[in-house]
């Protein structure tokens, strides 16, 4: 069976967003045009790092080619809106590619499904006609900025961290390692 390339060269939306409750929570990546809707499972940790590594592309690419990227993000293009419903899994993300089309002066995300077999780094930024599912999609510096901005709001959204030890804390609370189980008595 051929692979499936969803790509998205000007996209209405492409944001990070998670489904369920903190601690409890789903994190996808959606893209939209026009109406076609694509949405991807990953983990926190991969949000995250794709959320740093676009900051990272974005300074490496001022720094090479001496241009002038916009350091602010403008309003109009600050999302604040839920994922749109419903959401309907493509694909499960294994592998990420991050690129900059120099021609377009786009920063090129591009998310592959989990597979079985090892990725050939050939296939990533590829049309090959062998290898994983993918999402591609093309942002703007500009764009590219608001969705790193968006995915770091919606990672920090989740349990608020142990002042102890840094580990989430449940609503009911945690056993901190940092106290090895001790708990101060409370006087009444």
């Amino acid at each position: 069976m051929a692979r499936v390339i969803h790509v998205f060269r000007q996209p209405d939306r492409f944001v990070a967003g998670t489904v369920g409750e903190p601690g409890d929570r789903t994190f996808y990546l959606q893209a939209s045009e026009d109406v076609r809707t694509v949405s991807v499972q990953l983990e926190k940790q991969q949000v995250s790092v794709l959320a740093e590594r676009i900051g990272a592309l974005l300074e490496e690419v001022q720094r090479r080619f001496n241009t002038d990227l916009p350091s602010q993000i403008p309003d109009d293009l600050v999302d604040t809106d839920p994922l749109a419903v419903p959401v309907d899994e493509e694909f499960r993300v294994g592998t990420m590619g991050l690129g900059w089309d120099a021609e377009t002066e786009a920063v090129v995300v591009e998310l592959l499904a989990v597979t079985e077999e090892e990725i050939d780094e050939s296939v990533v930024l590829d049309d090959t006609e062998e290898g994983p599912d993918a999402l591609r999609v093309f942002l703007s510096p500009a764009h590219a900025r608001a969705f790193a901005e968006r995915a770091e709001r919606v990672i920090n959204a989740g349990r608020k961290p142990c002042p102890l030890c840094a580990e989430p804390l449940d609503p009911a609370g945690h056993i901190c390692p940092r106290q090895n189980g001790y708990r101060r008595s409370e006087e009444v």
